[in-house]
């Protein structure tokens, strides 16, 4: 038999084998009213069965070429298979050309299946899947076609187990299974926003994370409501594209879809989430028995399965039977809803059932019941009952009044205590500072030091006002910049507020939670501000309209970590929801221009730096206009549109906006404040690049001791400004003093938060280190950097590029061709395709490495530095930086030729301009002087 008809027979065959004889016969003779010869191959085959014992014990086909282990897709390397379904099949894979490490999920179409269909419906679900950017759906991350012309898919490795298994492993109350819920309504909300219906909405393409969010999965058969092009529900031969149990009465008879598809099979995962049961109650688990259920049974209540269950003792009875108490009623009436066997009886919308939830959670009437009145008589009085109770009892009780009355007394004496100890607290803590000298760092840290000795001893018992005052030095810690410190107070503040449990006010928990959000991140660690503030997110969701200040803060913290782990499109979300309560809620148009600012940097953050110019240009407006000229936030505005225009090559540009940045920082803030002092230290950057050495050197001197005075020889800032004096040394030529303060700035972030900017001064050490002969220890502390890159920040972070050719350079000076070569190919493809890297930054190490290439006579290397060398200017410094090296380079190449003298004189053309442009030198000239001097004929050697 040809594998093709094999392929249509299998599935249908295992069905038959599932049958009793007299289904068997009955769909046998319903299929060959509509393909007898399809019927007449099944038959054979069954007979086959019952005449041959050794039937299918060797296969009848020859087996389908097929992915195994170990084979390559594309860049991916296939390691085990997760799934399979009717149309493909998905595998663990992991990136296997290097450039990167990641996992993904691989989706590949079954071999040999040539069904145009199929392909049409793999091909669309990359289009559905490209459209859709929700937090709770996998992402598309990938696609493509393999070297057998195979299309594949790329998807977001989700490691997870499916919503039901999930909610009965962790043994989930009611209330976190509807949130559970909650969540998969939103991301299926979202698809139907986008015009997508899901089609085959069941547990296993609903996993949950270990961290307990939700994670939709599978788009093979979903449909696009705007167009045409939609798979059939079933084949000819009956091979379904859906999976019978969660699939809608319109699907079983191959009717049109609609999003009321997805209402209905939302509506049984539901009812398993709360019954841990399917709907209907089946004599025999066929298929047959299945379709005329969904076509014509009556789902059984959920309430009335779990009553059931308790009844017969299947699991643990008393909890079954207070569940089938709570979802009696409203619950059963939304699910049965949500079953309706017509779509216009469900509901209209997944947002309209997902709110109906969230009436029944908050105890109004739910739209899936009858208003009658005294259903929301009954409501209400359940909903209000404690201030029924409350009004009735001092109605009818005088003196049970007024001991609540004295109660509530006693609690506003509490409160009023708390406010008046924080009160004294504040006072105190500025009790002797006026002796103090003036803006004196130092004595400040003294004074918050003292601060939480009094809180231990003054606020021992209120515990909630002792929380509170550990989060106000926290705050002023991290203002300070001594982010350990602050983060230290927060955990202590985190331990009191868990001992006090509910008594703690919402404000202050989800206050504390983005303060210990900001904290890690300040501590350069991402990673650990979205573990401590993601399981406060519910929360925070919940208190949105009481709380609209903190929770838009709360928000907009969470966004800019995630935006750091790359996380765009959650980052991106968050901070819309900030925006939009500040915009309708608080009326904060500075807040608004904060996320404005935000969104900016989620762009700058994914590489697009064109993008986030123009969002940084417009949130500057933004704020003139609406807030005012002098707003702080408007210094942190200029200084990151000066260090995008930096990365461009534009340092004329970008000393415009550190120079207006800087004016605004002394004036609001003072000129010896440390952002003062850093915008100091980046503007001797720019003037660095523009080749005025001198002044910046003047800078560096005047502003580096009133930093370490202002917070102390360890802190990052310090380190930072160590690290620019060294960088410019090393431009000066002085390479002991490079040596040394490069080594100071290693030693101190070393010991600081700032381990990620520490990789990169180790690299650019090592690289002072051999150029004063100190081989070895060079060799050792840039492999070092190296190790520690990759283990930090991943491959995709352009850090790594750098670190790689800085390790390229240093070979290439030491005489190692072969491994500088290397180097400097693995430096350029890093730099590619990692997130946020300047463009001349990529160049740079295209340029680098050609020149290696072009020792060995490589033409396509040595047409790469004319195609540089020639290119045309832009403006910038760091293009006309890369062009002069591009000559200087070239000429090292030709010198190697027969036209020597002609490379020499433009060498020595090259040299007049660099002294022209750069009349203070630097490491370029010194550079092209060398290139010249080994130039030189043989005789003037």
């Amino acid at each position: 038999m040809d594998p093709e008809r094999w392929q249509r027979l299998s599935p249908l065959l295992d069905a038959l084998f599932e049958l009793d004889d007299d289904e068997r016969e009955r769909s046998l003779r319903l299929m060959r009213e509509e393909d007898p010869q399809t019927a007449d191959d099944l038959e054979e085959l069954l007979k086959l069965e019952t005449d041959r014992e050794d039937f299918l014990s060797e296969p009848l086909v020859a087996p389908l070429p097929g992915p195994r282990p170990g084979v390559e897709v594309g860049p991916y390397r296939l390691e085990r298979m997760l799934g399979e379904g009717g149309m493909g099949q998905v595998w663990l894979a992991a990136r296997a050309d290097g450039l990167y490490q990641r996992r993904v999920a691989l989706k590949l179409l079954r071999p040999g299946l040539v069904d145009p269909n199929l392909r049409l419906r793999f091909t669309r679900e990359r289009q559905i899947l490209a459209r859709l950017a929700h937090p709770h759906i996998a992402r598309l991350l990938d696609a493509g076609m393999s070297h057998d012309h195979q299309p594949y898919l790329a998807l977001e490795y989700i490691e997870g187990e499916p919503i039901t298994d999930y909610c009965r492993a962790h043994r989930l109350s009611l209330e976190s299974r509807l949130d559970l819920f909650h969540q998969v309504c939103d991301a299926v909300s979202h698809a139907h926003a986008n015009l997508i219906v899901h089609r085959d909405l069941k547990p296993s393409n609903i996993l949950v994370t270990p961290a307990g969010d939700v994670r939709l999965l599978d788009f093979g058969i979903a449909k696009l409501i705007d167009t045409d092009l939609a798979a059939p529900e079933q084949t000819r031969t009956g091979v379904r594209a859906f999976t019978l149990h969660y699939a809608a009465p319109e699907q079983v008879r191959g009717e049109p879809v609609s999003t009321m598809t997805d209402v209905y099979s939302l509506g049984v995962v539901l009812y398993e989430l709360l019954a841990d049961a399917k709907p209907y109650r089946l004599k025999r688990q066929t298929d047959a028995e299945w379709e005329e259920a969904i076509l014509q049974g009556d789902p059984t209540k959920p309430s009335s399965a779990l009553q059931r269950q308790a009844d017969a003792g299947d699991g643990d009875t008393p909890m079954l039977r207070r569940r089938a108490r709570n979802v009696t009623g409203d619950l059963d009436n939304i699910v049965l809803k949500a079953l309706a066997k017509k779509p216009e009886q469900r509901y209209p919308s997944v947002e309209a059932m997902s709110l109906d939830l969230e009436r029944y959670l908050a105890g109004k009437p739910v739209l899936a019941r009858p208003q009658s009145v005294g259903y929301r008589l009954r409501k209400y009085v359940i909903r209000h009952r404690w201030a029924l109770a409350t009004g009735i009892v001092v109605t009818g009780v005088l003196g049970a009044a007024l001991t609540i009355v004295a109660w509530q007394g006693q609690q506003a004496v509490q409160e009023t205590a708390r406010a008046q100890a924080l009160q004294d607290f504040v006072i105190g803590l500025f009790e002797g500072a006026g002796a103090a000298p003036r803006d004196d760092a130092i004595d400040m840290r003294s004074l918050l030091d003292n601060g939480i000795v009094r809180a231990n001893s003054e606020l021992a018992r209120q515990p909630l006002a002792r929380a509170e005052v550990f989060g106000i030095i926290a705050r002023l810690r991290l203002g300070l910049g001594d982010y350990p410190e602050a983060m230290s107070l927060l955990n202590r503040q985190a331990e009191i507020l868990k001992s006090v449990g509910d008594d703690a006010p919402a404000s202050l928990q989800i206050e504390a939670a983005t303060q210990q959000g900001l904290a890690h991140r300040q501590l350069d660690d991402p990673r650990k501000c979205i573990d401590a503030m993601q399981p406060w997110m519910e929360r925070a969701r919940r208190e949105q309209s009481q709380l609209p200040a903190q929770v838009a803060e709360f928000y907009s913290q969470l966004a800019r970590c995630r935006s750091t782990v790359g996380e765009f499109n959650g980052a991106r979300q968050l901070l819309e929801y900030s925006m939009t309560i500040r915009r309708e809620t608080l009326d904060d148009e500075a807040g608004v221009a904060e996320n404005l600012f935000d969104l900016a940097n989620v762009d700058a953050d994914a590489g697009k730096s064109d993008v986030a110019l123009a969002s940084l240009r417009n949130a500057l407006a933004f704020l003139q206009q609406r807030v005012g000229e002098r707003h702080p936030l408007a210094i942190q505005i200029h200084r990151r549109i000066a260090i995008l225009l930096r990365e461009k090559g534009l340092p004329g540009e970008a000393a415009k906006s550190v120079d207006a940045a800087l004016a605004l920082s002394a004036e609001l803030l003072g000129e010896r404040h440390p952002t003062t002092l850093a915008l100091h230290r980046q503007r001797a950057s720019v003037y660095m690049e523009q080749g005025w050495l001198d002044v910046a050197e003047r800078d560096l001197r005047d502003t580096t001791p009133l930093l370490i005075e202002r917070v102390g020889e360890r802190h990052v800032d310090v380190g930072a400004s160590f690290y620019t004096l060294g960088m410019l040394a090393w431009e000066q030529g002085r390479l002991e003093e490079a040596e040394r303060d490069l080594g100071q700035a290693v030693a101190i972030w070393r010991t600081s938060s700032a381990r990620t900017r520490m990789v990169r001064a180790m690299a650019e050490h090592a690289q002072v280190l051999q150029a004063l002969g100190r081989v070895d220890e060079a060799r050792a502390e840039v492999a070092q950097a190296a190790q520690l890159a990759v283990a930090q920040l991943g491959l995709k972070h352009p850090f790594v590029a750098d670190v790689e050719y800085a390790h390229g350079l240093i070979l290439a000076t030491e005489g190692d061709h072969a491994g500088a070569k290397a180097r400097l190919s693995r430096a350029a493809t890093l730099s590619r395709n990692a997130e946020g890297q300047p463009a001349m930054d990529t160049q740079a190490m295209e340029l680098s490495l050609a020149r290696e290439q072009a020792r060995d006579g490589d033409a396509k290397a040595i047409a790469t530095l004319q195609r540089m060398a020639t290119a045309a200017p832009t403006g910038g410094s760091e293009p006309r930086n890369l062009r002069w090296r591009a000559r200087a380079y070239l000429g090292e190449a030709e010198c190697r030729g027969a036209d020597a003298a002609q490379a020499r004189a433009n060498l020595d053309a090259l040299a007049n301009e660099l002294h022209a442009s750069l009349p203070q030198g630097g490491r370029l000239p010194r550079e092209v002087a060398a290139i010249r001097t080994a130039c030189a004929p043989p005789s003037m050697q």
